[in-house]
């Protein structure tokens, strides 16, 4: 791929010691976390190539306990919610605890990856936790149930594309506020704010809670997006609401959305949506056809759309 031709990255790797995809030199069955974060560095480094000057990347990675040693997954330890092609597929398990851990472990993952792109030279920009309402139950009962996940915003240059407008929130209390049919000024409230100064209302914190000064806020760090089963594979796809923020704000309209790990297509299938272009790499023969239905299905409805 030439240089400087993509405008923004978003991916989810594999995870490491997880899944066998049943393809030479595939990623994530590397003896060791530290082989496993050199071979992202590796990719990520060709990444940061072609991407342009002012260019962003979006990182998703979930993290691992080290193996207590005892044998292969159970059925009820698979963890369905990330990308598997088939739920009979081999299973893998970090049974060799790594080096300078112990067995159960939280080994990191997510972190040790972002610091080794940072001192290879990507600006590590922000950390921003995948709240997942809906996550998978766990039967462990020594430690809280994981329910979040990283995704990391890192960027080529000190100064990049960041259309920070386009993805912001309602603001708390503001007149978009999704809490109420017309926010927290909904119609009980409009009547006891007209004889109020402007910006005050009787709320639930005293006769003259203030308003938000601002109807919208900038994006916050905590994402909460329920994770979607998609009925063409047995596994979890990467959700639109959580990537749509990262194309929004990381690619210009018409620009260039590119996925090295495309799975079953969704980021090329928001990029569309957005009327941006995009680039999918991927490797699973399985996921690709799985890809093009899904794309095919979104060309058509914006074809329809546009003859309209």
């Amino acid at each position: 791929m030439p240089s400087q031709s993509v405008n923004t990255v978003v991916t989810s790797p594999p995870y490491w010691g997880l899944r066998d995809y049943g393809v030479d030199g595939q990623i994530g069955l590397e003896n060791s976390v530290e082989e496993y974060v050199v071979a992202l560095v590796d990719v990520f480094r060709e990444v940061k190539r072609i991407l342009k000057d002012d260019g962003t990347l979006w990182l998703n990675l979930g993290d691992a306990y080290a193996g207590s040693g005892k044998g292969a997954w159970s059925e009820k330890d698979k963890q369905k919610h990330v990308y598997v092609p088939d739920p009979k597929g081999v299973e893998t398990k970090i049974n060799n605890v790594p080096t300078g851990l112990k067995p159960k472990d939280l080994i990191g993952l997510p972190w040790r990856v972002a610091f080794a792109l940072q001192a290879d030279g990507w600006y590590l920009r922000q950390d921003i936790i995948w709240n997942k309402p809906n996550a998978m139950p766990e039967s462990v009962t020594d430690r809280p149930t994981k329910s979040h996940e990283y995704l990391f915003l890192l960027s080529k240059n000190q100064k990049y594309f960041y259309d920070n407008e386009l993805i912001k929130e309602p603001a708390i209390y503001g007149t978009l506020d999704v809490r109420g049919s017309e926010g927290a000024f909904g119609p009980s409230q409009k009547a006891k704010r007209e004889d109020k100064p402007r910006g005050s209302f009787e709320g639930k914190y005293g006769n003259e809670a203030f308003r938000a000064i601002r109807d919208k806020r900038n994006k916050r760090s905590v994402w909460t997006v329920s994770t979607k089963p998609l009925k063409e594979a047995h596994f979890a796809t990467f959700p639109e609401d959580l990537i749509e923020p990262c194309i929004l704000a990381g690619c210009p309209t018409d620009g260039v959305v590119m996925d090295p790990f495309f799975g079953s297509g969704t980021t090329g299938l928001v990029a569309l949506k957005h009327s941006r272009n995009f680039i999918g790499i991927e490797l699973n023969e399985k996921y690709i056809e799985i890809a093009k239905k899904r794309l095919s299905e979104v060309q058509l409805e914006l074809i329809h759309e546009l003859s309209c």
